[in-house]
């Protein structure tokens, strides 16, 4: 990431969970409350972290989904508590560049390529909670 190269610490939950699994080649598996109980303790941790990022006067990257408007409420609530300034950056997409990009990022492997079908594209995608007014930049996509 360009952001990284500039000094940015990013928080990702995906690729703490990746490690935390041994990623794809230990081939385990968990039952899907137990990867969402093992997000949400990284989210935790990472939240925590955050705090004592901005403490320090780094700059970071929170690159989660925040697929509802709640949850980018709360950091931003929880960043212009510390003093700091959040930006909204909203990567926007069609549902072809979408299922486009989903298809190249499912036939590769790492934390940033957990395999999505269609069932649960579809459920993300209906559920997600598009920024609007919320001081966001919007990012327009095009096709991978």
């Amino acid at each position: 990431m360009g952001l990284e190269r500039r000094g940015f610490v990013r928080l990702s939950i995906d690729e703490v969970v990746w490690r935390r699994l041994g990623g794809r080649d230990a081939g385990l598996v968990l039952e899907t409350e137990a990867f969402d109980q093992l997000k949400e303790v990284v989210r935790r941790e990472q939240r925590r972290e955050l705090v004592e990022l901005m403490r320090a006067g780094r700059d970071v990257v929170v690159d989660y989904s925040f697929w509802s408007r709640a949850a980018r409420d709360d950091y931003k609530a929880l960043i212009e508590a510390h003093g700091c300034r959040w930006e909204l950056i909203h990567l926007k997409g069609d549902r072809t560049v979408l299922e486009g990009r989903l298809a190249v990022r499912n036939a590769e492997e790492g934390a940033n390529s957990v395999t999505v079908d269609a069932e649960l594209f579809d459920r993300y995608l209906s559920g997600f909670e598009e920024p609007d007014g919320e001081g966001e930049q919007v990012v327009l996509q095009s096709p991978a």
